[in-house]
């Protein structure tokens, strides 16, 4: 596989399911056998993940990757052999670092629930191509990374000002926004990618898209709440006891 398909989410998953480190081997940069020249890609999203690791409190020498041709056994293995030891240096996952088990799993799910809207702020800086490998190191700051989870965005519809007109679960790209001309719409908090369309395309006269910073999304309407009087536009009464 081209290292140009490693995606964030691999890396994250392998640590959640108890690995210490993961390793990226590729094609030399410059020798890559398909124009894509995956390999820069895979060089930019390691050194973002090194600086989301440490956004977590994780070790980021817990990454490595190096470059291998296919005629190189010898560099492969003592490069295996070095990183193996690198990694028993540093110790197990979460208690070299001082985390419990859960608080392990809860950090490394917040950064995979954000791999979507990470590969959307950061599009651009992902797909540069740097003259020199060692430009690569400067290229993601600590700060930016720290900025870039604390002002992650969550959208939420206002049940109050939804009018059911199906504009936002039509134009949701990953088809994420629940509803019908019936029924109030809500976003899968899960599954949302934080892009914004919806905010984007909700008409201004109904306003029902919510862009919150710095914190999570009013839990959804009850399915029993969600039914909009027919013809009218209105939200239903709560049912009687």
């Amino acid at each position: 596989m081209c290292t140009g398909r490693v995606d964030l989410r691999f890396i994250l998953r392998a640590l959640a399911n108890g690995n210490d480190g993961v390793f990226v081997g590729g094609c030399w940069l410059g020798e890559c056998h398909y124009i894509t020249e995956g390999n820069y890609d895979a060089l930019s999203l390691m050194h973002l993940a090194k600086k989301i690791l440490e956004y977590l409190g994780l070790n980021p020498d817990r990454l490595r990757i190096e470059w291998l041709s296919a005629s190189e056994g010898v560099r492969f293995a003592e490069v295996m052999n070095d990183f193996s030891a690198q990694i028993k240096s540093i110790g197990r996952l979460g208690e070299a670092e001082g985390l419990d088990h859960m608080e392990l799993c809860r950090r490394l799910d917040q950064a995979t629930q954000l791999v979507p809207y990470i590969k959307i702020a950061k599009r651009a800086k992902l797909a540069m191509r740097l003259s020199k490998e060692e430009e690569y190191l400067s290229l993601f700051s600590t700060e930016e990374v720290e900025q870039m989870f604390d002002e992650a965005p969550s959208y939420y519809i206002d049940p109050e000002k939804c009018y059911a007109c199906m504009i936002c679960r039509n134009r949701c790209p990953v088809q994420c926004i629940s509803g019908d001309r019936s029924r109030i719409h809500v976003i899968d908090q899960e599954a949302c990618i934080r892009c914004g369309t919806c905010l984007k395309v909700c008409p201004p006269r109904f306003g029902a898209v919510q862009k919150l910073i710095g914190e999570p999304a009013p839990p959804p309407l009850p399915e029993e709440r969600r039914l909009l009087r027919k013809g009218k536009g209105e939200k239903s009464e709560e049912p009687a006891a």
